[in-house]
């Protein structure tokens, strides 16, 4: 009894868990779970650890889709026009909200892609595969714009 007591005071000190940079980067490059337990939780897809190759697809989606927007107004500046309809609608009302609105897009697509990529899309392909495919479909994109824009230039 006298034990329980005095674990029971250690514990009523504080709060011994911290949350902070060194947190999420130790559970970024030293998490424990890699994968499941048992095989019966082998269909279970979410887990606390996402190899760092989804990061770096995750953020460079979103700065190639940062550029496109970045280059796409100046390429509507120099007499080209927006090949999609939606965002071409989006533009008519303002660049802030064709911005916002293709910033909101991306990110939705990215999250989702990196929260469910150890799913199994059609029982073959790994989500996380997609996201590997918008990557580089957004640097073809890129890539051409700026093409373009040394043409116009």
């Amino acid at each position: 009894m006298n034990r329980t007591i005095v674990l029971s005071e250690k514990r009523l000190l504080g709060e011994r868990r911290r949350f902070g940079w060194r947190t999420i980067f130790y559970g970024f490059m030293r998490s424990r779970r890699h994968a499941h337990r048992r095989s019966a939780d082998a269909e279970v897809v979410f887990m606390d650890w996402h190899h760092p190759w989804l990061f770096f697809l995750a953020v460079g989606t979103m700065l190639l889709s940062s550029a496109d927007a970045f280059l796409t107004l100046k390429l509507l500046d120099l007499g080209m026009f927006e090949a999609n309809p939606f965002m071409a609608a989006m533009m008519e009302q303002s660049t802030g909200l064709f911005t916002a609105t293709k910033m909101a897009m991306t990110g939705f697509g990215v999250l989702t892609l990196v929260f469910l990529a150890k799913a199994r899309f059609l029982d073959r392909f790994r989500t996380g595969l997609f996201l590997t495919v918008f990557f580089s479909v957004y640097a073809c994109l890129v890539c051409y714009e700026i093409v373009n824009l040394f043409r116009l230039l």
